[in-house]
């Protein structure tokens, strides 16, 4: 990516499992963030600076909310 022009290179990922090598690539890359979600725990041993952990939490209770109330979910995605 930085060979194309990118200035920062940032990484998503729903569920961390950070396998095998994964960690070890991710913190070796010229990556600036890789953002994860709280779905699975992340171990202690496989944190780094660059990992950023962003709650479901907010966005499950309000899933919760609208199935509870017989609202539509496909709001939530918009």
């Amino acid at each position: 990516m930085k060979q194309w022009g990118a200035n920062e290179i940032y990484v998503a990922c729903t569920h961390p499992v950070l396998s095998g090598p994964a960690l070890k690539r991710l913190d070796e890359a010229p990556i600036k963030e890789v953002i994860v979600t709280n779905t699975i725990p992340v171990a202690r041993e496989k944190m780094i600076d660059k990992i950023k952990i962003l709650s479901v939490a907010p966005l499950l209770g309000e899933a919760i909310i609208r199935i509870h109330g017989d609202l539509s979910v496909s709001k939530l995605f918009d």
